[in-house]
């Protein structure tokens, strides 16, 4: 009778290095390794790139909100204002507008789609508006994109690619905040915010992963990609019938049934 058992442990032991490696595979393909490099890439820019006196860095910054929390990767206070950073590591053609609800990611056949980064932001900057009590006009958000992607559809200026991030805080030159309101901000944030720990990042993916699940049962435009209301026809032969109708009407009049 064959020992399997002798055979298996044999295979194991000859080819053992193979299992870390694909640990290691698995880990650099992972979303939370390309978002931890993506953040690098982007604290290192700011690092080497501004005056160290004139622009307060504070990453990874959980911040409770109504409904749970929300997560801001990095956050650069200055007297020229605040500067909300979101980092996005990705690859291939990039489609979308300041208005769109979803982005679009091409790679090569391959299409997904992605919530836009300024509505994700911009929750962001109201929360960090409410918690700091300063005008939002004071607060500017900004999308950074690392890794090899490329825009195919035109961007707003706060829409760019690491090289561009340090462009577009140097081109706020106003002074907007006074040396003792910068520093009321930045008090309000290290003291405001939770504390850094595996269980505050394990209850802030959580409370993402609620969210996902929610926006899976909505309806999205085929259009546009905003959400899809449901409404009642009012006129012609339909007059009575449920329908349903994008959210950004008149501007997108898709409908469906």
């Amino acid at each position: 009778m064959i020992d399997y058992t002798s055979i298996i442990w044999n295979a194991i032991s000859s080819f053992w290095y193979f299992i870390p490696l694909l640990i290691l595979v698995g880990i650099f393909k992972s979303p939370w390794f390309k978002g931890y490099i993506g953040e690098v890439i982007v604290n290192f820019a700011i690092k080497v790139r501004l005056d160290k006196d004139e622009y307060h860095l504070i990453k990874n910054v959980t911040l409770p909100t109504e409904d749970g929390t929300t997560q801001i990767d990095h956050i650069l206070v200055s007297s020229k204002g605040v500067f909300v950073v979101e980092t996005k590591n990705m690859k291939g053609w990039i489609f979308g507008s300041e208005k769109h609800r979803q982005w679009t990611q091409k790679i090569y056949k391959h299409t997904s789609k992605f919530q836009n980064p300024l509505h994700q932001n911009y929750k962001h900057t109201k929360t960090l508006a409410s918690c700091l009590d300063i005008p939002e006009s004071k607060i500017f958000s900004v999308i950074v994109f690392v890794g090899d992607s490329e825009f195919k559809t035109e961007m707003p200026t706060n829409v760019t690619y690491a090289g561009g991030l340090i462009h577009y805080i140097n081109s706020k030159q106003e002074k907007i905040l006074s040396l003792t309101e910068k520093e009321s901000v930045i008090h309000t944030i290290e003291s405001g915010r939770l504390k850094p720990s595996i269980k505050t990042h394990r209850d802030h993916a959580q409370h993402v992963k609620e969210i996902k699940a929610k926006k899976a049962t909505e309806k999205t435009c085929p259009k546009c990609g905003s959400t899809m209301v449901q409404r009642v026809s009012k006129k012609g032969p339909n007059a009575g019938n449920k329908f349903w109708g994008c959210s950004q009407f008149p501007k997108c009049r898709a409908i469906c049934t």
